[in-house]
């Protein structure tokens, strides 16, 4: 009997997994919309607190500079409207684009005139540092401060602060 012949082993389920997810990724309730800068806001989709992962839309409806900030671990991102760029960079990432960011490189992300939403998702593990004009951290963003930012505005708008347990696994 060849190894391709044999009857394969069965498949031990693995126990306390989270079940999968499947929500419409832009909500209609606003308030699932989690304020995290003047005229900047996140959409949490999933936390996994075991590799310390966040997956998000980014909503942005300023112009200008977001933020400066550098990541230990690789980002990706998909541009699902409006554009933005990075300084360091010549490209504009725009509608149906897909974006790489490597880890530890310095960004700074900005919208530019004229785009008056951009919606982006990204799928980011590790940290978000924010660092200042001169390379200096002045703060940060993880899973856990993600979670906790999504729990006390969920609380303050009558969703309640467990919402957000439906997106950690």
């Amino acid at each position: 009997m060849t190894r391709s012949q044999r009857a394969a082993p069965p498949i031990t389920p693995t126990v306390m997994l989270r079940a999968e997810v499947a929500l419409a990724a832009v909500p209609e309730d606003e308030r699932v919309w989690v304020p995290q800068a003047p005229g900047v806001e996140f959409r949490p989709l999933l936390f996994n607190t075991v590799v310390g992962q966040w997956l998000n839309l980014l909503r942005v409806r300023r112009t200008g500079v977001i933020s400066r900030h550098r990541h230990p671990g690789a980002v990706f991102g998909y541009v699902i409207s409006g554009r933005w760029h990075y300084y360091e960079h010549p490209w504009m990432a725009e509608t149906g684009h897909f974006v790489y960011e490597p880890p530890g490189e310095i960004h700074t992300l900005a919208v530019p005139e004229g785009c008056a939403e951009m919606i982006t998702f990204f799928n980011i593990t590790g940290a978000m540092i924010y660092l200042d004009d001169g390379g200096q951290q002045i703060g940060y963003e993880d899973v856990y401060t993600k979670i906790d930012m999504c729990r006390e505005h969920y609380e303050s708008v009558g969703l309640g602060g467990g919402f957000v347990d439906q997106f950690v696994c």
